[in-house]
C-alpha cells in the first residue's frame, strides 16, 4: 500500500520539471502541439492536459468498478479544486491501478500534488477554466461508463454527446484561456466556443474510429448503434478482420461526420490573429494528424487494430513543415485543408447542430454559466456558424 509519505514532496522545481518530462510520455501529439503555444498559454495548457490524463485514466483503469470510477472522479475533481487533500488522494487510488495502465500514468497519479503545485500557480480566470472542464468531463464520464457496452451507443446523438464531455469541454477549456490571453477576441467568444466543440468532437470521433478494436477488447464500443442498425449490422457482434461492405458503409458516414467537424475546427483556428502563429500551429497540427488517420481508416477499413491505421513519423514531419509554411496565411491553410482531405466524404452537420443539447439536464453543471463568463457581447457575424 502506497502511503501520503510515499508521493514526492511538491517543490516548485520539481514541479515545472515533473511537467515538461511527463508530457511526452503520456502523449505522443501534444507532446509536439503544446510547446508551439506561446509560454503563457503553453505551461496551463500542458498542466491542464496531464489533469485532463489524470480523469481519463480513472476512466480507463478495469480494475475499478463503474461506482468506484464516480467514486474516485469526484475525489479527483476535490483535490483539484482543494476540497480535499491531493496527497491523500493520489495514495489511496495509486494502489489501486492495475498494470492494465501504463507506468507514465500511474507515475502522474501518483504525483498528482506535483501537478496541483503549477495549477496553483495559474490565475483565477484560468484556474476555473480548468477545474469548469474538469467537473464536466469527470461527471460524463461517470454517466457514460454507467451505459456503455459493446452494443455501442444507442444513436449518433449519444455520441456527440460523450464526445462533448471528453473533448469539446476542452475546446471550450481552451477557448477561455485564449480569450484571456487575447482580450481581442472577446467579440469572437461566441463563435470560438461553438466551433471548439466542434474542433473537440472532430479529434475525439476520429480517436474513436481508430482505437474502435483496442476498445472493444476492454469491454466498451463508443459507437453509435443507429447507424449500423439501419444497415443491418450490430455492434455486438462484430469481429476485427471480418468486416463487410454494410459495415463500411457505416464507417464512411462516421468519417464524414469526423471531417465535418474538423472543417469547423480549420475555421475556428484562422479566427485567431495569424500573428499568433504558435496558436494556429497547436491547432493545425492536431487537425492536420486527424485528416491523415481519417485517410488510412477510410483506405483500410478491414483494420483489425489501431497500429494499421496510425499516421506515419514521415506523414507527421510533412504535415509540420506543410502548416509551418502556410499558417500565416488563411486561404493557403485552407486549400492544404481542402487537398489533404478531398477524397474523404463530408455529411452535413446541419445548421442548428449543437451537441450539448443531449447532455443530461439532470447533472448539477450549467454549461451557459461559464460559457457566458467568457462572452463579452456576441458578434453578429456568429449566425454563420449557428
Amino acid at each position: 500500500m502506497l502511503n501520503a509519505q510515499d508521493v514526492a514532496a511538491a517543490s516548485p522545481g520539481n514541479a515545472w520539471d515533473f511537467q515538461a518530462t511527463m508530457l511526452p510520455k503520456v502523449s505522443r501529439t501534444f507532446a509536439l502541439t503544446i510547446p508551439q503555444l506561446p509560454p503563457a498559454l503553453r505551461h496551463v495548457v500542458a498542466n491542464a492536459y496531464l489533469l485532463c490524463r489524470i480523469a481519463d485514466t480513472i476512466e480507463d483503469e478495469p480494475a475499478l468498478s463503474v461506482d468506484e470510477k464516480g467514486r474516485y472522479e469526484a475525489g479527483f475533481v476535490e483535490a483539484v479544486t482543494g476540497r480535499i487533500d491531493a496527497r491523500s488522494f493520489a495514495a489511496e487510488l495509486a494502489p489501486r491501478l492495475s498494470d492494465a495502465t501504463s507506468e507514465a500514468e500511474r507515475d502522474l497519479l501518483r504525483q498528482l500534488p506535483l501537478v496541483l503545485e503549477i495549477t496553483r500557480t495559474f490565475t483565477p480566470i484560468q484556474q476555473a477554466a480548468i477545474t469548469d472542464c474538469l467537473k464536466v468531463m469527470c461527471k460524463g464520464m461517470h454517466h457514460f461508463q454507467g451505459v456503455v457496452s459493446l452494443r455501442g451507443l444507442d444513436s449518433l446523438r449519444d455520441m456527440d454527446s460523450y464526445c462533448y464531455c471528453v473533448a469539446g469541454v476542452v475546446g471550450e477549456m481552451l477557448t477561455r484561456l485564449l480569450i484571456d490571453y487575447e482580450p481581442e477576441l472577446v467579440t469572437q467568444s461566441h463563435t470560438l466556443m461553438r466551433l471548439a466543440v466542434s474542433f473537440g468532437q472532430g479529434l475525439q470521433m476520429t480517436n474513436i474510429l481508430k482505437d474502435q478494436w483496442e476498445d472493444r477488447h476492454h469491454g466498451v464500443c463508443w459507437l453509435p448503434q443507429e447507424v449500423f442498425s439501419r444497415r443491418g449490422v450490430q455492434l455486438n457482434d462484430l469481429q476485427p478482420g471480418q468486416q463487410d461492405a454494410r459495415y463500411a458503409d457505416a464507417m464512411i458516414e462516421l468519417i464524414g461526420v469526423a471531417h465535418a467537424h474538423l472543417c469547423r475546427a480549420v475555421e475556428y483556428t484562422l479566427i485567431v490573429p495569424a500573428r499568433h502563429t504558435g496558436f494556429r500551429r497547436f491547432c493545425l497540427w492536431s487537425i492536420g494528424l486527424a485528416v491523415l488517420t481519417l485517410r488510412n481508416l477510410q483506405e483500410h477499413l478491414d483494420f483489425s487494430a489501431g497500429a494499421q491505421v496510425k499516421v506515419s513519423r514521415a506523414a507527421v514531419a510533412q504535415t509540420i513543415s506543410l502548416t509551418k509554411l502556410s499558417d500565416r496565411y488563411d486561404p493557403a491553410v485552407r486549400w492544404l485543408f481542402a487537398a489533404a482531405a478531398r477524397k474523404l466524404p463530408l455529411t452535413t452537420l446541419g445548421p442548428n447542430w449543437d451537441a450539448t443539447q443531449s447532455v443530461p439536464r439532470a447533472w448539477p453543471w450549467r454549461r451557459a454559466s461559464y460559457l457566458d463568463s467568457a462572452v463579452s457581447r456576441r458578434n453578429p457575424e456568429d449566425a454563420r456558424f449557428l
